[in-house]
């Protein structure tokens, strides 16, 4: 992908929405790890244990963008995102935000790297699917989700909370990146079109390809709204 190119910039769009939308819930997690502890404590395990979650995350991101290399494997990382995309749209309002909570230094500086290590899949798999290869884009995705991991929580949430709207796009551009994903895997060229195709095959296999965007997109949105639904009819039937 050329650098500064149109193509480059809307990557680097979907990257910052992403991030966004994503990067917060680590950063609500690290502030929950901490909030047992001594305030002397408090500022020293975030600071700490973010610095461990970084690291984890940055290896994470360089790992994923070398095994999605691996044929077959941009299939599975599709589809792995596009089961994101819906739990985060499916997940609003439940209260996942309970979070783990630790009452040493250690026990928090643990639950924060474990947490985010757990947690960041999601982040470091639409980054590296948005930036399709590009090792400049991966590096700025990184760039940009540690200060929103480490200055971010109380912002993003507050964005949210004004703002729903943006979990709406943010799942969207992640469906729309695990569209991207499916259709530039190498196994399924017969079906979307490689470099090899023939031009008689390219308007079937160019109307494929709009049609996984268009369904990742509906059917993602669509999904994870019914189950955001059901979870609060659920809720309040229990109450």
């Amino acid at each position: 992908m050329e650098l500064f190119s149109s193509p480059w910039w809307s990557a680097l769009l979907a990257i910052v929405l992403i991030d966004l939308v994503l990067a917060g819930d680590n950063a609500i997690v690290i502030a929950l790890a901490a909030r047992n502890l001594p305030p002397h404590l408090q500022k020293k395990a975030i600071a700490w244990g973010t610095v461990g979650a970084i690291v984890v995350r940055s290896v994470m991101t360089v790992g994923v963008v070398w095994l999605l290399k691996i044929p077959g494997l941009m299939l599975v990382g599709g589809l792995g995102l596009l089961w994101i995309a819906y739990k985060l749209l499916a997940d609003q309002g439940s209260k996942e935000h309970d979070g783990p909570v630790a009452s040493t230094f250690w026990g928090a500086m643990k639950t924060i790297v474990v947490a985010d290590a757990l947690m960041g899949i999601d982040n470091v798999l639409g980054v590296a699917g948005a930036a399709h290869g590009s090792f400049d884009l991966v590096v700025i995705g990184l760039l940009i989700s540690v200060p929103i991991v480490v200055f971010g929580s109380t912002l993003v949430l507050k964005l949210v909370e004004r703002f729903p709207v943006i979990i709406q796009i943010g799942s969207a551009v992640l469906a729309f990146t695990a569209a991207k994903m499916i259709v530039s895997e190498q196994l399924l060229d017969p079906i979307f079109g490689g470099p090899d195709s023939q031009s008689s095959q390219k308007t079937l296999q160019t109307l494929a390809e709009y049609g996984v965007y268009v369904l990742a997109i509906a059917g993602v949105l669509g999904a994870g709204l019914w189950g955001a639904k059901r979870d609060k009819t659920n809720q309040s039937l229990g109450q």
